[in-house]
């Protein structure tokens, strides 16, 4: 659906509201965005909108949103969608999470799949595979921008440039960046009981990887979706952290696939 519209619509659940951005038609595809903010506006977005009715909540905290007073961690975020997903009655939709976003969607997944046919995981955070003293994830805050494009980014050129942003697009960054702290920091990036919980996905999942991701590694994708049963991983070439960004066509495609 070329030129579908798109429209933002504020829910008010218990305890907090939700921005939640819809477009296309078709099979419903909850989608959770990474700590870059929200997706919707995006190229690789318009492209599976033409297939898929895309639901797209706005983290608490993101683009500019407020972060509620008794939010502090990522169980928060959790609850919050189980509201949500209750009050927007999804049946048989697909759930994809980017990057934390991923972690977000395999924390509800464990808890339950009854509203979902399947999951798709991207360059997802959210679990320990290594050692007690092994850096699994890479630290962006502790990162200067330079080097963490490096690590972000197969083609560094594709990161964001501050100096083409206004004033306010940097603002929004840097909130998105302390939201993003708020929910991910302690412990940085992972729940240690996940991994002994994922077993409980019991729908079809799909893990997405970007080949030259260096945030989270490919092997640490592998080694997440092997904690899944029965889950597949397809690997992006010539993407890193944001594959949906640096190859569109190509995660459209598996996305598009997979849902088939």
């Amino acid at each position: 659906m070329i030129g579908s519209t798109k429209t933002t619509k504020c829910i008010e659940l218990p305890g907090a509201a939700v921005d939640v951005v819809r477009i296309g038609a078709g099979p419903k595809l909850f989608m959770l965005h990474g700590g870059d903010g929200p997706a919707a506006a995006m190229p690789f977005a318009d492209k599976l909108a033409e297939s898929f009715e895309i639901i797209a909540p706005i983290h608490p905290g993101f683009a500019g949103s407020a972060i509620p007073d008794h939010f502090d961690d990522m169980q928060d975020l959790v609850f919050l969608y189980l509201d949500l997903i209750d009050a927007l009655d999804l049946d048989d939709a697909i759930m994809m999470g980017f990057s934390f976003g991923g972690w977000i969607a395999a924390e509800i997944a464990v808890m339950s799949t009854a509203r979902f046919s399947k999951i798709i995981l991207v360059d997802s955070v959210g679990v320990k595979v290594g050692g007690r003293e092994d850096r699994d994830i890479a630290d962006i805050f502790a990162t200067r921008p330079d080097e963490l494009a490096k690590l972000m980014w197969h083609n560094p050129a594709n990161a964001p440039n501050p100096a083409d942003m206004t004033d306010g697009e940097q603002e929004i960054v840097q909130s998105n960046r302390v939201a993003l702290a708020l929910y991910t920091w302690q412990p940085y990036m992972h729940n240690p009981k996940l991994t002994h919980r994922l077993h409980r996905i019991n729908v079809p999942t799909l893990v997405i990887w970007g080949e030259s991701d260096r945030v989270v590694t490919l092997d640490y994708g592998r080694a997440f979706s092997s904690m899944i049963p029965g889950s597949e991983i397809v690997v992006i070439p010539r993407a890193g952290h944001s594959p949906q960004v640096e190859q569109p066509e190509i995660f459209v495609e598996c996305v598009t696939t997979f849902a088939q």
